[in-house]
């Protein structure tokens, strides 16, 4: 990134990141119902979850920008494509901790997170071919949403 676009970056980033104050916001009081529930081994405590998805809010959001502004050939679409992968793989992660926490959906919030671990795949698949670094920087956020998976299935067998 020689000429970083300062207002932008910070749009991608903050943007992201409301998305998933929302969500949580959306969600209820998630402690009280995480806090109940029989949990798989290796679950972190609950205070590591906003530690963490802030960290990966703001490496997807850096991301975003990264795809946002290469110097991809517009008339392929391959950025505009890669911008829809984004904002619908943001939209389904916004919606599994509403579907988990506010609505007690333990199996559907799972098969939720199947669809994100396959759209983020897809998501960093797409964003190497435009921009190889975009890519590996969400693979923390890919290792993130299997381990949440793990914790998730395991909770639906516990419960």
């Amino acid at each position: 990134m020689k000429n970083i676009k300062w207002t932008e970056l910070l749009i991608f980033i903050i943007g992201t990141e409301l998305v998933g104050a929302l969500s949580s916001l959306l969600s209820g009081n998630f402690s009280s119902f995480y806090g109940e529930l029989t949990k798989p081994p290796l679950a972190p405590p609950g205070i590591l979850f906003p530690v963490v998805w802030t960290i990966l809010y703001a490496l997807m959001g850096i991301s975003a920008y990264m795809i946002y502004v290469s110097d991809t050939d517009a008339d392929t679409g391959e950025k505009k494509n890669a911008l829809v992968l984004y904002a619908v793989q943001l939209f389904i992660n916004f919606m599994w901790s509403i579907v988990f926490f506010r609505f007690e959906q333990i199996g559907t919030a799972a098969a939720i997170l199947i669809v994100l671990v396959v759209l983020v795949i897809m998501m960093i698949l797409t964003f190497m071919k435009i921009r190889p670094l975009a890519g590996y920087i969400n693979i923390p956020y890919l290792i993130w949403i299997l381990f949440a998976a793990y914790l998730n299935i395991g909770i639906l067998i516990l419960n």
